[in-house]
């Protein structure tokens, strides 16, 4: 009788994608569900981005197989979108390596620097994917903790602590998604730190950090960090491009180098097209567009998903930042499926459960900035209405 690979008894089916069946069943019932789950921009790139891609397309020659580690405009445009928003340098030749998404860059950098057996730090909370691809490809995950009390920063005194024998990679993702802990650079200067002092790699996951945040931080910013680490950036939330799949990755040349044997080996390169209208949104001109995409518009969102946070009785930090609102649930509920089941089937709106981020998500829910405003208000208006006839049947 076949069998699968004895790899897939170390994962799940991806949480959304289980559970995103259960909502298009009740959508098809005509229960009309309102997701504030995921967090797939529901706005276009700016017009500019989109007249490139046509404009390529309609090229015939522009059609071909196109070199793996991207061509010399997307690259040379991520090493100039570095330096004019964060300020750091780099060789577009042999420190920039364009991918097809930040969930493609955990496999190769995982490929690449992590043998079977060796072990990698992974936060918890954390997007599950640190977990589950360390887990497919053999690595044994070790999480370290992260805690609203610090900020959602680690604590660097109990890495220390930690038996580190056989650590090869570590990731982190500031600003931080679930929680919206902000980037520090003196969380920066530490990763640095501790990365050369136990010969770690760092890799620093940084999609959010134009997503209402005035102020633009790289890990590549701290000195030396190009040695020891790697930071993956990516387009999907910051230029509304999740579909295109167009992320990037930094570094010193020689980690490149090994991440592209990886990358050289699965794909044959993104689409020309795409890859020029990538270049395009990165270094045209578009302060104004980003300031209404991602700072005005979250803004107005975010006020709403406040109110509902609010209406379901949780608490939050104001200061996060990000497209999703994290806030710990009441004492009064054994556990957080026991809300967002009930917010699911009374009120009809589907948001996020913190268990999947990891233990240390347990008692928060992640709402999404990802919807129209008038659809957010909706969902505010049907859990309003949820909790105020659970008030009087009580």
């Amino acid at each position: 009788m076949i069998q699968p690979a004895n790899r897939l008894q170390k994962v799940e089916e991806y949480y959304f994608s289980r559970k995103l069946k259960e909502v298009a069943r009740l959508n098809k019932e005509g229960l009309d569900i309102i997701s504030l789950a995921i967090g797939s921009p529901d706005m276009p790139p700016s017009q500019q981005t989109v007249d490139k891609l046509c404009e390529v397309a309609r090229t015939p020659s522009a059609h071909g197989y196109q070199p793996t580690m991207g061509t010399p405009e997307l690259r040379q445009a991520i090493a100039a979108f570095y330096d004019r928003w964060y300020g750091v340098s780099l060789d577009a030749a042999t420190e920039v390596l364009p991918l097809i998404g930040s969930k493609e860059g955990i496999l190769h950098v995982t490929l690449a620097l992590v043998n079977p057996g060796d072990k990698v730090l992974v936060p918890n909370p954390g997007y599950p994917t640190y977990t589950s691809l360390s887990r497919l490809l053999g690595a044994e995950v070790v999480n370290y903790d992260l805690r609203e009390n610090d900020g959602w920063q680690p604590d660097f005194d109990a890495l220390e602590r930690m038996d580190l024998t056989g650590v090869k990679l570590m990731w982190t993702n500031y600003p931080n998604m679930p929680t919206g802990g902000k980037a520090r650079r003196e969380t920066y200067e530490k990763l640095v730190s501790f990365a050369r002092s136990h010969d770690i790699v760092v890799v620093n996951d940084n999609p959010y950090s134009f997503i209402l945040s005035e102020e633009h931080l790289s890990l590549m910013q701290v000195p030396g960090a190009k040695d020891c680490c790697i930071e993956f950036n990516s387009m999907s939330k910051s230029h509304n491009m999740p579909g295109w799949r167009v992320g990037m990755c930094v570094s010193n040349a020689t980690m490149i180098s090994w991440i592209l044997k990886v990358k050289s080996n699965i794909d044959s390169g993104t689409f020309r097209g795409i890859q020029l209208a990538a270049a395009e949104a990165l270094t045209g001109n578009t302060e104004q567009w980003h300031r209404e995409a991602n700072i005005a518009t979250y803004r107005r969102r975010r006020d709403i998903a406040e109110r509902i946070m609010k209406a379901l009785g949780c608490t939050f930090d104001a200061e996060q930042v990000g497209m999703f609102l994290w806030g710990r649930i009441p004492d009064s509920y054994d556990n957080v499926e026991q809300l967002t089941e009930q917010v699911l089937h009374e009120a009809r709106v589907f948001i996020t459960p913190g268990f999947i981020f990891g233990s240390n998500g347990e008692r928060y829910i992640r709402i999404s900035l990802c919807a129209k405003d008038e659809r957010m208000e909706e969902a505010l208006e049907r859990i309003v209405t949820m909790t105020n006839n659970i008030k009087t049947t009580k």
